[in-house]
């Protein structure tokens, strides 16, 4: 048998397994590619937020991008949780010696409101890596972060899209999910413009969306398709996942990444 599509993922280990690397690699498996990673921090991290995280050295980062892509390959890359400025630089500098489309998280905050991205690295992110995204996913408050464009309306997400697009991904989506009412991404090139929508679910166990809408984009880009359908099809599987948002803990569960392998097309919001 062929091997299916290969991605990557270079983020940093949830040790709750609700976002990070586990989140990637579920999400991985149940779009029909294999996942693999590169682990760049590891975090003692549960439902109610995160206690600690201890970085890995920049050589540990490399060896491992390395070990993977000069004898397996990828199809595609996702990046996450890159604490430092020295984390950043090194993982930009491999990615842009590497074909595969990358997607980028500018992971800064976790769900719970911890800082995953120090202050001193954010340049980075804006000159380093950025620039060789082929799409970046940042959600409202990662926008004010890197751009100092604060969102508050629909109208907004365009300025803040031409605000990241300035730092040279190809494609940007802008996450409206901190917004009231439906859940709406927007996602540009600057040229051309898709504007996603999806009913809000009420369930409050919502940790890993960006983990995992960033893995499901790089899934369908390994699977060969254009960068609007890869979003759009990633759309529709994280709000899948939202849907089935479980409890697991005292505080925020994670999403269902098993959801669309089951025989529901939906789960209902549970307590």
């Amino acid at each position: 048998m062929s091997a299916p599509p290969r991605v990557l993922t270079v983020a940093g280990s949830d040790s709750g397994g609700g976002a990070g690397i586990q989140a990637d690699l579920k999400t991985m498996l149940a779009l029909g590619v294999h996942g693999m990673s590169v682990i760049t921090a590891v975090t003692a991290q549960n439902s109610l937020g995160v206690q600690g995280a201890w970085e890995l050295p920049a050589q540990a980062v490399r060896a491992q991008f390395r070990s993977v892509v000069d004898d397996i390959g990828v199809q595609a890359v996702k990046t996450g949780m890159l604490a430092s400025a020295e984390l950043v630089e090194t993982v930009a500098e491999l990615l842009a010696g590497t074909d595969a489309p990358v997607v980028v998280d500018p992971v800064g905050v976790s769900k719970h409101g911890d800082p995953l991205l120090a202050p001193a690295a954010l340049d980075s992110v804006r000159t380093k890596l950025l620039p060789v995204a082929t799409v970046a996913t940042p959600n409202l408050d990662e926008v004010a972060q890197l751009t100092g464009v604060r969102v508050d309306s629909e109208r907004r997400m365009r300025t803040a899209a031409e605000a990241v697009l300035a730092y040279g991904p190809r494609w940007v989506v802008i996450k409206g999910g901190h917004l009231a009412g439906e859940a709406v991404d927007l996602l540009t090139d600057g040229a051309e413009e898709h504007w996603l929508r999806a009913a809000r679910h009420d369930n409050r166990h919502t940790h890993g969306t960006g983990c995992t809408l960033a893995s499901a984009i790089a899934a369908r880009l390994a699977k060969g398709r254009s960068v609007p359908e890869a979003v759009t099809d990633a759309k529709e599987y994280v709000t899948g996942a939202i849907a089935g948002g479980f409890a697991l803990g005292a505080g925020l569960g994670p999403v269902d990444h098993r959801w669309n392998l089951t025989t529901r097309t939906a789960a209902p919001p549970r307590a």
